[in-house]
């Protein structure tokens, strides 16, 4: 029996990736919503989920994101983050620093 792959063709893996640079609105979406959620990846995902939701970015909805490349695929999710990453730098993942419980 032959031994099949989990990445369908055509995706790009985790490796392809890594040099990926988003278009330039689809990086200005990521700065937006960063913007608005000072959060690291994986967390900066929900918020752009969300904003697709809501139409809260230029109007756009996940079908405008589709048709400029930016899905929330399980299988588009590594270059995903590599554009998220190519876009925001060290801001990639960082997370917001939790406050000190109150004495």
């Amino acid at each position: 029996m032959q031994q099949r792959s989990t990445v369908p063709p055509d995706r790009p893996t985790s490796r392809d990736a890594a040099g990926d640079v988003p278009p330039p609105d689809v990086a200005e979406f990521i700065r937006f919503c960063h913007r608005r959620r000072e959060a690291g990846w994986p967390e900066l995902y929900d918020e752009m989920c969300a904003v697709a939701s809501h139409r809260a970015y230029n109007g756009w909805d996940h079908d405008q994101l589709a048709a400029r490349g930016l899905t929330f695929s399980l299988f588009e999710m590594p270059r995903l983050a590599a554009w998220v990453r190519n876009t925001l730098g060290p801001d990639a993942d960082r997370r917001p620093m939790e406050q000190p419980a109150s004495a």
